[in-house]
C-alpha cells in the first residue's frame, strides 16, 4: 500500500560523507561524519534517517523509523485537511418542497463551513423549462439566507436544462471586497 510519503534514506543508504545530525531529543548534535552519526544511532538503538538530502550538509535525524513514518503520515494528513477549497455541488428542483430545501441548505452551509466552494444547480425537467423564473427566485432566496457568509463567484447562468451558480465562503480576501 502506497502512503504517498517521499523516500528517505536510512542508515547505510545515506551517501553523504558528512551530515548535520539531530538527536532523538530534537537537539542538534552538529556536523558529524556518516560513520560517527551511525555509531551514535546504533548506540541509542535507533536509526539514522536522512530528512533533508538537498541541504549542505544533508540533515539526518536519529529516530525510530516507525515513529518517523507515523509523524510524516500525520503531517501529510493534516496538509490534505487544511487544503480545503474543493468544489462541491448541490442540486435543487425549481419546485422543491420546504423540508428538502432546508436539508440541502444545511448541506450548503456545511460545505461552506469546510471552506469549500459550492456549485448550486437547479435542474429543470420537461415542462419546468417554461418556469425559469422559479429557478432564479430559488437561487436568490439561497443567497439572501446566506448573505453574510458567502460571496457569489458566478452569477446564475443557464447551461442546457440547468441553472448554475457558484458561491464561496467569505474569507479574509473576500470580506474586504464585500464591504
Amino acid at each position: 500500500m502506497k502512503t504517498g510519503l517521499p523516500y528517505y534514506r536510512i542508515n547505510e543508504a545515506i551517501r553523504a560523507p558528512q551530515v548535520r545530525v539531530i538527536g532523538s531529543d530534537g537537539k542538534q548534535l552538529g556536523v558529524l561524519s556518516r560513520e560517527e552519526a551511525l555509531a551514535k544511532a546504533k548506540k541509542a538503538n535507533l536509526a539514522l534517517i536522512e530528512i533533508a538530502p538537498n541541504a549542505t550538509p544533508p540533515v539526518a535525524k536519529i529516530i525510530d523509523p516507525g515513529k518517523f513514518k507515523y509523524q510524516e503520515e500525520k503531517k501529510l494528513k493534516n496538509q490534505k485537511k487544511a487544503r480545503g477549497g474543493e468544489l462541491k455541488e448541490i442540486r435543487f428542483s425549481p419546485f422543491i418542497a420546504e423540508n428538502d430545501y432546508q436539508i440541502r441548505l444545511g448541506r450548503v452551509k456545511e460545505f461552506l463551513g469546510e471552506r469549500n466552494k459550492v456549485r448550486l444547480v437547479v435542474v429543470f425537467k420537461g415542462r419546468q423549462m417554461g418556469s425559469k423564473p422559479f429557478g432564479y427566485n430559488l437561487l436568490k432566496r439561497i443567497v439572501n439566507e446566506l448573505a453574510e457568509t458567502i460571496s457569489v463567484d458566478m452569477e446564475p447562468k443557464f447551461l442546457g436544462r440547468q441553472l448554475i451558480m457558484v458561491v464561496s465562503p467569505v474569507g479574509k480576501k473576500n470580506a474586504k471586497t464585500k464591504k
